[in-house]
């Protein structure tokens, strides 16, 4: 568990804004989790995990699972990733979307030796099979091995991702997503990426033929996450980097504007804060 015992560089910017303690959690979940539509951990929502799926842990209630789930989705938001990991995991698939989400966002912008963000990444991808195995219809089983397939994609190059076939399975994914949560903002982001990136490595002829690849379905993609997520750091984020993969040189000052955008927006919690400096630091 690599994971694990590596260390977990700390949130440095203030989290004051960010803390969700006690039924700020809820007040503020739909704000928070307008991108991912991850349902709200609450007794209900445990026990259906529960009844879905065939082996939970022993002695694990819903009452329990609930109040696990939340603190560990409060430490997600105020920026003790490595905290929501730990708690998420420590769950197993019923815990897996936070801890893939905390492992992922974390490896993405706070930790800087490449291999090891490959050996995060490739943890969180076998964390989202068990999870996509024990919890199917979970739209987030799918989006959560999406992301972390596509991180180690970008992370090896786009080009190796490929001609490994790692292209079409985040492909998949994001189709399956879709499919359970048509509302999606982030897998919508993240297959507006896919064809983008496609394109961008092949050409739009080859990557129509071979990947299914098209400007178009980009374009809208990207037009229905901004639709569903306008005040979200990331989805501005990703218009830029769509813009330029898809328009290169021509695309750089619509892209621009788009960082600018993602720069003044107000993060609501750490993961929106790191976007945002992302963001910051493509225009200085």
């Amino acid at each position: 568990m690599a994971a694990k015992s590596a260390s977990w560089a700390a949130f440095s910017h203030a989290s004051k804004g960010y803390d969700y303690a006690g039924d700020k959690l809820k007040t503020a979940w739909g704000a928070l989790h307008a991108g991912d539509c991850e349902p709200f951990p609450d007794a209900k929502r445990a026990t259906a995990l529960l009844k879905a799926m065939p082996k939970a842990p022993k002695g694990m209630d819903a009452a329990k699972l609930a109040e696990t789930l939340q603190e560990a989705w409060r430490a997600f938001h105020r920026g003790d990733f490595h905290d929501a990991f730990v708690l998420g995991d420590a769950l197993g698939p019923l815990g897996a979307s936070v801890a893939i989400k905390a492992l992922g966002i974390h490896a993405t912008y706070l930790v800087d030796d490449a291999a090891e963000k490959l050996k995060r990444f490739e943890h969180a991808i076998e964390l989202a099979d068990k999870a996509i195995a024990a919890l199917p219809d979970e739209a987030n089983s799918h989006y959560r091995k999406a992301f972390a397939l596509g991180r180690y994609s970008q992370g090896i190059s786009v080009a190796k991702a490929l001609t490994m076939g790692l292209a079409t399975k985040v492909r998949d994914c994001l189709h399956t997503t879709l499919e359970l949560a048509p509302k999606h903002a982030e897998a919508h982001l993240a297959l507006a990426v896919f064809h983008a990136e496609v394109i961008n490595k092949v050409g739009a002829m080859l990557g129509g033929l071979t990947y299914g690849a098209k400007a178009g379905e980009a374009e809208s993609h990207i037009k229905a996450a901004l639709k569903l997520t306008p005040h979200s750091p990331i989805a501005h984020v990703e218009h830029a980097n769509v813009l330029m993969l898809l328009k290169g040189a021509k695309g750089e000052d619509a892209a621009a504007g788009e960082f600018e955008k993602a720069s003044k927006l107000k993060p609501a919690d750490a993961m929106e804060r790191l976007d945002q400096e992302y963001a910051k630091a493509q225009i200085e």
